[in-house]
């Protein structure tokens, strides 16, 4: 039996990346999937195409975390019944020097990163069993290593690693267990646009590197596997950095 039967996962920002690798891991392990897209309905699209083509079962849903998340909710609980994982994948992401910080940017960054994660939270524990689940942040190892020119960025991961041990204590006793993952930098869609990847950025991490590369998102799929299934029944609270041994 697959270790995730029986059991829903909605992914936010599951149309592209990491979010689209997780939803296709928790699909495969057995579990139905709502695939959140804020805008990119192709690719949600493509995301759900790959889980229902290998015999999961998946929707698209649309919707924005930073005003839209209890829409959100309601329609993966209308099309699979309930919700037992719930991955905060959506985020948004501007490294913006000191000198160019606006409170718009601020706002931008903090409505999605934070804001949006704790609506979507509030609105989907409601919706959890009686014998709890598990919440999955993704957060970052800026929170940690914080590079310069990410004062707004970084602070958004630190504030999901705050929440997430938080969250862990308050929701601990419904038996819904709250952990973060920490990827470094992963090649995705994303970082492309972004210019990251193949920049002098990118080669100063993998220099800082002990596995020696930057991530993919099937590095960091596994680890969302883990904590939605069974095998961490014991762990909470967690900030698990999945950076190649950057710290």
């Amino acid at each position: 039996m697959s270790k995730l039967s029986g059991k829903v996962a909605l992914v936010t920002g599951a149309s592209k990346g990491i979010g689209a690798a997780i939803a296709l891991a928790l699909g495969e392990a057995g579990a139905a999937v709502a695939v959140n897209y804020a805008s990119d309905k192709a690719g949600a699209d493509k995301t759900v195409a790959a889980i229902t083509e290998k015999g999961g079962r998946a929707v698209a849903v649309q919707g924005s975390v930073a005003d839209a998340s209890a829409k959100i909710v309601a329609e993966t609980v209308a099309a699979f019944g309930k919700i037992d994982v719930l991955v905060n994948n959506a985020g948004v992401y501007a490294m913006v020097p000191l000198a160019d910080v606006t409170a718009a940017e601020f706002h931008r960054q903090f409505d999605t990163n934070v804001l949006g994660l704790i609506l979507t939270t509030q609105a989907a524990v409601a919706q959890f069993p009686a014998e709890g689940g598990s919440v999955i942040n993704v957060s970052s190892v800026v929170s940690r290593i914080t590079p310069p020119g990410g004062s707004i960025y970084n602070a958004t991961k630190g504030a999901v690693d705050v929440i997430t041990a938080t969250l862990a204590k308050e929701l601990g006793p419904k038996q819904i267990r709250v952990n973060s993952i920490n990827p470094g930098l992963v090649e995705t869609e994303g970082t492309h646009t972004a210019g990251f990847i193949g920049s002098d950025f990118a080669n100063a991490v993998v220099a800082q590197t002990p596995l020696g590369r930057i991530g993919l998102p099937q590095d960091i799929a596994p680890v969302a596997v883990f904590l939605a299934s069974d095998d961490s029944r014991w762990v909470s609270g967690e900030t698990i950095i999945t950076a190649g041994g950057v710290r």
